[in-house]
């Protein structure tokens, strides 16, 4: 599994012009899913993003986690996370999970989420076409990959 966090002020996903999914502050989510992608990974990825000490304390310094600035996440998923653009001019896909996979584990990854974290979690539209729109706060981007054991 392969995420790519964004802290934000806001952010929200748009799916033929309606607002799907929004959150203020928190972290925009986008996770890709490989076929082998088991329950263990998706807790390891939920919690490691949940506890990421990513947000400013009183003194300027990232020692918060999302929790304890009563945030929220915006999943969306991103398959093309795992592009390879080694050869060739078009990126081949052939790590991603097929989607009839990768929407089941997309499914499980968020109800992790939700049920480990306690905060607000707000989805895009697997599969469809969207404008995701964010305020990056910082800016502050991090990719987290985790390998199936």
């Amino acid at each position: 599994m392969k995420t790519v966090v964004q802290r934000v002020s806001r952010a929200f996903v748009e799916v033929d012009g309606d607002k799907v999914g929004r959150i203020g502050r928190g972290l925009l989510v986008l996770a890709a899913f490989k076929t082998g992608d088991d329950d263990g990974v998706l807790r390891w990825m939920a919690k490691k993003i949940s506890t990421l000490r990513i947000f400013e304390d009183d003194d300027g310094k990232m020692n918060r986690e999302l929790a304890e600035v009563d945030g929220g996440i915006l999943v969306v998923s991103q398959f093309t996370l795992y592009g390879d653009c080694r050869k060739g001019k078009r990126p081949s896909f052939v790590e991603s999970a097929p989607p009839d996979v990768a929407e089941e584990r997309y499914a499980r990854f968020v109800e992790i989420l939700r049920e480990e974290t306690g905060c607000d979690v707000e989805t895009g539209v697997f599969q469809a076409h969207m404008n995701v729109v964010l305020e990056n706060d910082g800016p502050v981007t991090v990719v987290i990959e985790k390998e199936s054991e």
